[in-house]
């Protein structure tokens, strides 16, 4: 019968005693002593890698608040401009209320000026059906006093 190495894993698995040995074993052994313990300082770090970590973290960090010192400068002239605009908007607004006003005013005066031209235009054609008028009765004293002027003219001849 052979002897599989997963049956060997198994037996260290299910005895802790004889796994402690095989540790103690291997660790003594100078050659597998030094390849473990170089396996092991791959994984740990050095002072010098956490030195190096903690400065690369301190330029970061740095970093970090310079740019948050420039986004409150930023936010800071956001601020300024933005107040500056809501004044130049509230001064517009009173611009706006002004103009509506005087627009009201001309509107006003619009429609007086309207209501005296219809007045005008009212007269204008009273006027005209007046002059007609004169214009009609004009024609017939003309007609009037020429037929008298060519009456006393026949009777002028006749009597001659």
């Amino acid at each position: 019968m052979s002897i599989k190495a997963e049956d060997i894993v198994k037996l260290f698995e299910e005895d802790a005693r004889a796994r402690k040995r095989l540790a103690e074993l291997l660790v003594s052994e100078p050659d597998v002593r030094l390849v473990l313990i170089n396996a092991v300082l791959r994984d740990v770090a050095t002072r010098e890698d956490v030195e190096r970590l903690r400065g690369e973290l301190e330029s970061f960090r740095r970093e970090i608040y310079a740019q948050i010192s420039e986004l409150r400068e930023r936010v800071s002239r956001l601020e300024g401009a933005l107040s500056q605009l809501v004044e130049r908007i509230g001064d517009l607004d009173k611009r706006i209320d002004a103009l509506d006003k005087r627009i009201e005013a001309l509107d006003k005066r619009i429609d007086a000026l309207d209501r005296r031209i219809d007045a005008l235009d009212k007269r204008i054609d009273a006027l005209d059906k007046r002059m007609d008028y004169v214009a009609r009765v004009s024609w017939l004293l003309a007609g009037s006093v020429l037929a008298t002027l060519v009456a006393q003219l026949i009777v002028h001849a006749i009597t001659r």
